[in-house]
């Protein structure tokens, strides 16, 4: 079985991220986004700290599917440089797991 993965991704607090959660999960690039409320994250970006408020992005998807993943999340987002951090998952419920895997076939 494929390698399931946490993927990270942040998004402006102010700007749905239905679409995009729609667009992975119905392309098969994720088996489940859920978007969490928002949050203050404080960055350096070009040589200077920031602040914006952000809703975190968690996406469940597996190995094989995070380089199409990310080239979506590319088309899609609205940063210069989006966020995208691959988590691996070491362990989990043998039936959701399955489900997961599943759930992104192409």
């Amino acid at each position: 079985m494929d390698s399931a993965v946490v993927v990270l991704t942040t998004w402006p607090a102010d700007r749905d991220p239905d679409a995009l959660a729609r667009a992975l999960v119905g392309e098969r690039l994720a088996a489940c986004v859920n978007v969490l409320g928002s949050m203050r994250s404080t960055y350096r970006w070009q040589g200077a700290v920031e602040q914006a408020d952000e809703r975190q992005l968690v996406i469940k998807t597996t190995t094989s599917r995070v380089a199409a993943l990310d080239a979506r999340l590319r088309e899609m987002h609205p940063y210069e440089v989006p966020e995208l951090l691959v988590l691996p998952v070491t362990g989990g419920g043998e039936d959701y797991l399955r489900w997961l895997s599943e759930s992104v076939q192409a």
